[in-house]
């Protein structure tokens, strides 16, 4: 049995290219969440007037990876105490956010954002939202896979782990 989890992290390039290699990830997909206009394109999301976020959509086997893997995996590839942008990109579009699918995935994420703002490790308060996934509206190939395709190391303020 598979489980969806679903994060925005900036740009989402770099947000998928984080979770691809992850043992245990079937599959990812970018695309657009938590907006008001259905179908939207990359091009209406870039004009910060639908109010949706750039997301990845990870497919992946709780047998071999666990939803608080991933979690660890999102807090490392962007900054979370950035509010509606990462490095340059700048916008609703770039905000952090954890989707969550299920009461457990809910009970997850906060525990695991209340951690790590009593950690100490960012001066600034983590400005990640928690919200109920909505629908999941895939955004045009060209941005699936977007590195690999293009055969260039990821960039979009992805940070190694």
């Amino acid at each position: 049995m598979t489980e969806i989890a679903t994060f925005g992290a900036g740009c989402f390039w770099g947000a998928e290219a984080a979770f691809r290699h992850v043992a245990g990830v079937l599959a990812t997909t970018v695309g657009f969440m938590g907006g008001h206009v259905d179908h939207p394109t990359y091009e209406q999301v870039c004009t910060h007037t639908t109010g949706h976020t750039e997301v990845v959509q990870v497919e992946y086997d709780p047998e071999k990876v666990s939803y608080r893997e991933l979690l660890n995996v999102f807090w490392e590839c962007h900054d979370p105490t950035q509010v509606n942008r990462q490095g340059p990109d700048v916008g609703v579009q770039y905000r952090s956010v954890i989707f969550f699918h299920t009461p457990k995935q809910l009970k997850l994420a906060k525990k695991s954002k209340e951690e790590l703002d009593a950690s100490g490790r960012y001066k600034k308060p983590i400005a990640t939202a928690i919200e109920p996934a909505q629908t999941f509206w895939k955004a045009e190939e060209y941005h699936q896979h977007y590195y690999e395709k293009l055969g260039i190391a990821p960039a979009c303020n992805v940070r190694s782990h």
